[in-house]
């Protein structure tokens, strides 16, 4: 007697459950939470900014869960999935207050700012998760430049200087401006759908701005500056041809963030 799959009818697996309320299905969003934390790492290492590093970590981990009670709460249903994803996240709460408790006593006092001036960003976020639309642009663009913060809050926890830490965040925020569209764009066109070309053209623009100030507040991340115009143009050429598959598309985006981290910290690191 055979017993039949998921896919067949059956039962999932317990395990599969577990999956579908923890762990994060956006592959890109460890990259663009991992570079902040390795620049900040990188330009200020202290051990308030591992913390904090991991703190991030937790808290991308904890959207997941976190996404399942809002959605399941605004539709007033509690169901199985909503009481377990309302333990896990519980659970990575505790772990969140814990690292952030630890890294506000081993830290600069003025570390908690950034996160202050991000929060209307995540609050966009988590606003359009428990609508179900955290696929949409705006979204993931206020996501991802919220987290970038985690890097200003890195420097500032090994008591650096606020104008590199504003510029930090600028930097990345501007790689996050360019790339989110652009990718956005690539997976349609594998998918036989277009992208206004005026979306791209505005997030370039508005990257290059975004660099411009972060070179304006601190001269130490003009190479950050450099190398966002290097990807806004690598990212034009690359558009000019068949778009790549999904993986290699997310592997070149990950030596693109990994690249601005390095050569941004080196900038910022050079006598």
């Amino acid at each position: 007697m055979t017993h039949p799959t998921p896919s067949q009818g059956g039962t999932p697996p317990a395990r599969a459950s577990w999956r579908s309320v923890a762990v994060p299905s956006e592959h890109g969003g460890w990259g663009l939470t991992l570079e902040p934390v390795l620049l900040g790492l990188f330009v200020a290492p202290s051990t308030s900014g591992v913390l904090l590093g991991a703190a991030a970590l937790v808290a991308f981990v904890a959207r997941t869960p976190l996404r399942v009670v809002l959605v399941d709460t605004r539709r007033h249903r509690d169901l199985s999935r909503t009481a377990l994803a309302r333990r896990i996240l519980v659970g990575e709460v505790v772990v969140l207050a814990v690292l952030a408790v630890a890294a506000t006593v081993l830290g600069d006092a003025g570390l908690w700012w950034p996160a202050l001036a991000a929060a209307p960003l995540v609050a966009i976020e988590l606003w359009f998760d428990m609508r179900s639309r955290s696929r949409r642009l705006v979204p993931e663009l206020a996501g991802a430049i919220g987290v970038a913060a985690v890097v200003a809050m890195i420097v500032l926890a090994a008591g650096d200087t606020v104008a590199l830490a504003i510029g930090l965040w600028l930097v990345l925020a501007a790689r996050a401006t360019t790339s989110i569209p652009f990718v956005r764009s690539q997976v349609a066109l594998l998918h036989d759908r277009a992208t206004p070309r005026a979306v791209g053209v505005m997030a370039d623009l508005g990257a290059l701005t975004i660099a411009v100030a972060a070179a304006l507040v601190d001269t130490d991340v003009v190479l950050g500056t450099a190398t966002i115009v290097a990807i806004v143009v690598y990212q034009r050429v690359s558009g000019l041809r068949p778009p790549d598959r999904a993986v290699t598309l997310g592997i070149r985006q990950t030596v693109v963030g990994l690249t601005l981290v390095l050569v941004t910290g080196l900038g910022v690191l050079a006598p």
